[in-house]
């Protein structure tokens, strides 16, 4: 099966082109294997390009535990940058279709390489029940969240995938490693959530560190991001356009206020190819 390795401001993945190779028998499970850091080929999850009536392509995210996600922004946007580069669709924007539905994608490329590119996330879902989360509010606003016996104060929305953020003055691993997968597996969220920790520095700027629901700490996640971005401009900390620093690099957001959609630009990188074999 051959692959190809890409990051997205360091949030890599395993991709798979199945316009020119067979569909995996079983996603899940090669998901677990290629992502391993060790034994694999190392990688937050795998993500599969898949050809579609419906849009150029289709992508399939899964984590590094098998488990299925609905996006990612870091994610759609390799995808869009194999699609162009590999001459499947050569145009801008592309149409990908998501677990989120059908995402607009504008590339910029250099001598027909994408570097850089801006995805129309659509709008945040705000409703509680869809977001999903037993947490009080649409949305929950600065909610009580016990976990440990400590009290944090929780915003959460969804960008097609559950998040949670939590604004602190400090950004530790104490935080982010412990708290994290606790508040990821909390009852209040019954489709598990990402977590972010987040600092603001300006009306424009911050940092943020993220817990990725069935990956673990990841260098950057462009879905929480925007979720970051959001959750900020409805407690009053951000304008409207904003820059987040994730561990791999920074993230460029902005939360239209007369459509509503939430805009994410970022880079785009192909690492290598190579051919894993099937046996596994």
């Amino acid at each position: 099966m051959k692959f190809t390795k890409m990051h997205g401001a360091g949030n890599d993945y395993v991709y798979v082109d199945c316009f020119h190779n067979p569909y995996p028998a079983d996603p899940a499970a090669l998901a677990r294997l290629v992502s391993d850091r060790h034994f694999g080929i190392g990688g937050d999850g795998l993500i599969l390009i898949c050809p579609t009536e419906k849009a150029d392509a289709r992508m399939r995210m899964f984590n590094a535990d098998g488990s299925e996600s609905e996006m990612c922004g870091n994610g759609l946007r390799c995808v869009a940058k194999y699609v162009y580069d590999h001459a499947i669709a050569t145009k801008s924007p592309l149409k990908i279709e998501t677990g989120r539905g059908i995402l607009s994608v504008e590339v910029e490329a250099v001598a027909g390489r994408v570097r850089k590119a801006t995805i129309a996330m659509g709008q945040p879902i705000l409703t509680a029940s869809e977001i999903p989360t037993t947490l009080p509010g649409n949305p929950p606003i600065e909610a009580d969240l016990v976990v440990d016996g400590v009290t944090y104060q929780v915003t959460c929305v969804s960008v097609g995938n559950p998040h949670c953020v939590i604004f602190v003055d400090r950004i530790t691993d104490e935080l982010v490693l412990g708290v994290g997968p606790k508040i990821e597996n909390h009852p209040a969220f019954p489709k598990r959530v990402n977590v972010e920790f987040v600092k603001v520095n300006s009306r424009t700027d911050a940092n943020m560190r993220v817990w990725e629901r069935g990956s673990g700490e990841t260098l950057a996640c462009g879905t929480g991001a925007c979720a970051v971005a959001v959750a900020g401009i409805l407690t009053g900390r951000f304008d409207r356009t904003v820059t987040v620093h994730l561990l791999g690099g920074d993230l460029e957001l902005h939360w239209d206020e007369v459509g509503g959609e939430v805009f994410l630009t970022g880079p785009t990188v192909e690492v290598f190819s190579g051919d894993w074999p099937e046996t596994g």
